[in-house]
């Protein structure tokens, strides 16, 4: 088990002021992995003095400067990657395999990428008689959830980094032991004291503490839409810049004119997007939108495919299906909302409710997939964050881009056509901050966040590292 007793505060580990600890449970077997400790809103207080102290040295380094100490925080994630890729393993659920090529593999990527986009990046441009300098915003408290827990740290803070900005990171208390991982590589690289600093507990106490400290300039959050408003409402006390990457439900349309084998590639596309870490993913294709004189056929296609997607342990090297979900919390969540499908008129092709046959352990939920489903049920217009997939039948091209924005979110979205170009026609069309055409096509250099109540800002690659400036216009 890995204890955790100490924060990482102004580059020493130090008590809490306070005396709780948080449990963390290993998501597939119940049992108690590791023990953090419950910070307080005091203990946020030191951590945001030691930001600010640190701030003006830490931003007056020369980019190039500033760009090593990255290097170095990459070179540490590749070191120790296995470690990464098996706490994470365990504290989210996501199947080993999985969790070393994106859990571990996806941080390390991220922030290699902030060292060539921080040395290219133009800190000044000059505008007829006006330098125009790109400053860093100050202190960032980071907020961050539990799905991809360290992948989404590094979004933050890498190009906070690069921008010269100094860090209170708050992680989720659900799947926090990796965040303390990344603290010891912040160590071991000799960043600045304050520079970086970590202070775990919950969300009502420590996230609060964060959001609303009037000497924090600016807030990143990554988690619910519900928990997104309350920090905007506690940040705007203090008009302090907000970044919010929130909920999804993010629609996938397969469009008329699909051959036996693109028809098959799209729907394996879907399911691989809908059932990704057990469906626990924000960018999750839930909403399947297919012709309605092909939706029988996809439904088949669909149910061979999801009850292909076997539950196993997530430990087991050679386990390439589900794993558990996060928690019994969320496991209820879910379960419940499959119910709530089925009373309101879906059709149930494959999963339910129940719980898995030989599961007696860990938080395992059945791959389920609704057909026959309308744009108004409960489960296509809410984020259920699990194995469930909603197949919804539209009649022309002009209804399904009306399905697929007809919703609160806009994060992201898919279209699957004959060919690229009626398929990217679609896309442009569609509500979201980001749409995979034919597949997904990951890139760790595009920007990332969403339309509408998914949120504000972008995360990765050139606009990641702009929302930690600051605009400022020399006229001379």
């Amino acid at each position: 088990m890995q204890v955790r007793d100490k924060l990482y505060i102004d580059g020493a580990w130090v008590p809490s002021a306070g005396k709780g600890t948080i449990d963390v449970v290993n998501a597939a077997t119940e049992e108690v992995m590791g023990r953090i400790p419950q910070g307080t809103p005091a203990d946020v207080d030191r951590a945001v003095s030691a930001a600010n102290a640190a701030l003006a040295e830490w931003s007056a380094k020369p980019v190039d400067e500033r760009a090593k100490f990255i290097q170095v925080l990459a070179e540490g994630l590749a070191a120790r990657a296995s470690e990464i890729g098996e706490t994470i393993a365990g504290e989210v659920g996501m199947p080993l395999f999985w969790s070393n090529m994106i859990q571990a593999g996806l941080p390390q990527a991220v922030m290699g990428s902030y060292v060539e986009i921080a040395k290219n990046f133009e800190f000044e441009q000059h505008i007829g008689n006006t330098t125009v300098v790109r400053e860093p915003v100050g202190v960032v408290g980071c907020i961050t959830p539990w799905n991809y827990p360290l992948h989404q740290i590094v979004c933050k803070v890498a190009p906070a980094l690069a921008a010269g900005c100094t860090i209170v990171l708050k992680p989720s208390e659900v799947a926090p032991l990796n965040a303390f991982i990344l603290a010891e590589i912040v160590e071991d690289a000799g960043l600045p004291p304050g520079v970086f600093n970590l202070v775990s507990g919950t969300g009502p106490e420590v996230g609060e503490a964060l959001a609303s400290h009037p000497d924090v300039n600016m807030v990143s959050f990554t988690g619910s839409t519900r928990a997104g408003k309350r920090v905007s409402e506690l940040a705007a006390q203090t008009v302090k810049r907000v970044h919010l990457e929130l909920g999804g439900k993010s629609p996938f349309v397969i469009l008329p004119g699909l051959n036996d084998e693109q028809l098959d590639q799209a729907v394996n596309a879907g399911l691989g997007s809908c059932y990704m870490n057990a469906g626990q993913t924000c960018i999750a294709w839930t909403r399947m939108l297919v012709p309605r004189e092909q939706h029988d056929e996809v439904v088949a296609r669909a149910k061979t495919a999801a009850e292909s997607f076997a539950l196993g342990d997530p430990m087991d090297a050679g386990h390439m299906g589900l794993g558990p979900l996060i928690s019994e919390t969320q496991r209820e969540r879910v379960r419940g909302y499959i119910e709530r499908g089925i009373e309101e008129g879906a059709t149930l092709v494959t999963g339910g409710p129940e719980a898995p046959e030989g599961r007696d352990k860990g938080y395992y939920v059945k791959p389920t997939v609704f057909a026959n489903v309308r744009n108004d049920m409960t489960i296509a217009r809410e984020e259920i964050f699990g194995p469930v997939l909603s197949i919804i039948p539209y009649d022309g091209v002009e209804e399904a881009v009306e399905i697929a924005n007809d919703t609160i979110y806009g994060l992201h979205a898919g279209v699957f056509g004959a060919d690229a170009g009626s398929a990217i026609a679609v896309a442009k069309r569609l509500h979201a901050g980001q749409v995979d055409i034919n597949g997904q096509k990951f890139n760790p250099l595009a920007p990332f966040g969403g339309y509408k109540q998914s949120g504000n800002g972008r995360e990765l690659g050139t606009f990641g590292l702009e929302e930690f400036l600051e605009t400022k216009a020399l006229n001379i």
